[in-house]
């Protein structure tokens, strides 16, 4: 064997140009032995041994594939140093398969920088506090400067020229770099305001009308934020879109723990009356009321009978009316609704008389912000309320509809049908 390979090498030895197109491909297939050994058996290896431990057990962590990009690094090593071992290479050869491995091995460890900082925002997002401080807007910056400096050392490398050649010739194009990458930079500075100052978090409900977003923030990224909308649309929003304009974030209602009721009743105007006696008494069987018109009843009494003669005349007395005795019913059943936070604001107020009638405003907070449970529970409340106005004698305004009208007429048309004086027989 040894003297066939003697041999061999003789002939190829009378033959230059062969001998290097030999030694090249078996340059190659070194460098192709040597990365399926390396991915094949190391790398799997090392995954195998990875995979008893938790971390190994993590697929979002293993599809960034942090040690399979830098085994790449093999192939060009091999590649690299084996050329100069081809004999009759021409000197060019050696030079362009050196720089295109360096520049390709520079390529493989920043984007294996780029996997591992994607590594290193996964681990952080899954910590209790990183809603609060996001980091994928720093990562992604990193990660912008890491292929900046990766590219700028690759075209050094691929032209045979020193980095700072390159670098130096930046200073020209500043202004046109200000240009190009004018939005990362407005985006870099909105994405530090928002993370120092607290503005957005992930889990956030906001509502920003002028770009039809109104649902959670779902992702927190260098150039936009995504929001998916309660119909389940995903709206992008450019990130220094929070800086410059408006927009509502209910994260204080939500950590608060009440959702505001803010719903008036329209009350016709044409039902409010004082109380007669007889509907005093009426109202007395409320529970609620009880206490309410006895006080009430005592309060004005006592300021009536200062009046002494004038009292005589009901026009210069006071009296209770049904809607003020409304209004404190309504209270009095917010303060005993269980779906009601007691240790917020609560009002029942008059507003501003208008033409749809005289509203009267329900001013409160549920004791939960889940949507479901605070529409329920305010559907409750104004179901109960609409329910119970005709007990004190009032209304709610509304239009007239073409039932109103046909009711109107429907008993003309009887006693027309009927025929009255003066009127022809059908």
């Amino acid at each position: 064997m040894p003297t066939a390979l003697t041999n061999l090498i003789d002939d190829l030895e009378k033959h230059p140009q062969l001998l290097t197109l030999v030694a090249c491909l078996g340059l190659l297939l070194a460098a192709w032995v040597l990365n399926w050994i390396v991915k094949r058996i190391l790398v799997r290896g090392f995954y195998r041994l990875l995979r008893s431990t938790s971390f190994g057990q993590d697929q979002e962590l293993n599809h960034h594939r942090v040690i399979g990009r830098l085994a790449n690094i093999v192939p060009a090593l091999v590649l690299s140093i084996g050329i100069e071992l081809v004999p009759g290479r021409p000197e060019a050869l050696v030079t362009v398969v050196q720089n295109v491995c360096s520049a390709f091995i520079v390529l493989t460890i920043a984007l294996a920088l780029g996997s591992a900082l994607n590594v290193v925002n996964v681990l952080y997002s899954r910590r209790p506090s990183a809603r609060l401080k996001p980091i994928k807007g720093y990562v992604q910056v990193s990660k912008i400067v890491i292929y900046a400096i990766a590219v700028i050392l690759m075209i050094a490398t691929l032209i045979d020229r020193s980095p700072l050649i390159l670098l130096s010739g930046l200073g020209a194009m500043a202004a046109v770099l200000l240009l190009i990458f004018q939005d990362t930079l407005l985006s870099l500075v909105a994405s530090v305001q928002i993370s120092s100052n607290d503005i957005i978090r992930v889990g956030d409900w906001i509502e920003m009308p002028q770009l039809n977003a109104d649902g959670d923030v779902i992702d927190i990224a260098l150039h936009t934020v995504k929001v998916q909308n309660f119909d389940k649309t995903i709206t992008t929003i450019p990130t220094k879109r929070f800086i410059t304009d408006s927009f509502r974030n209910y994260r204080g209602m939500q950590e608060a723990g009440g959702r505001r009721i803010k719903r008036a009743l329209n009350i016709d105007q044409n039902s409010v009356h004082f109380l007669s006696d007889a509907e005093r008494e009426h109202l007395h069987r409320f529970n609620l009321l009880d206490d309410y018109l006895t006080a009430k009843e005592q309060e004005l009494a006592d300021w009536n009978r200062k009046l002494e003669k004038r009292g005589q005349e009901p026009v210069n007395t006071r009296r209770v009316t049904n809607l003020g005795t409304f209004r404190a019913y309504v209270e009095r059943y917010l303060r005993a609704h269980p779906g009601v936070h007691q240790g917020m604001t609560l009002l029942v107020r008059q507003m501003p008389l208008s033409s749809e009638g005289l509203p009267v405003e329900i001013y409160c907070f549920t004791n939960t912000t889940v949507w479901a449970q605070y529409e329920g529970i305010q559907g409750d409340i104004f179901d109960h309320l609409l329910s119970i106005l005709p007990e004190f004698g009032l209304h709610v305004f509304q239009h007239p509809s073409g039932r109103d009208f046909r009711m109107r007429l429907e008993p003309t048309e009887a006693m027309t049908s009927l025929g009255e004086p003066g009127t022809p027989a059908p």
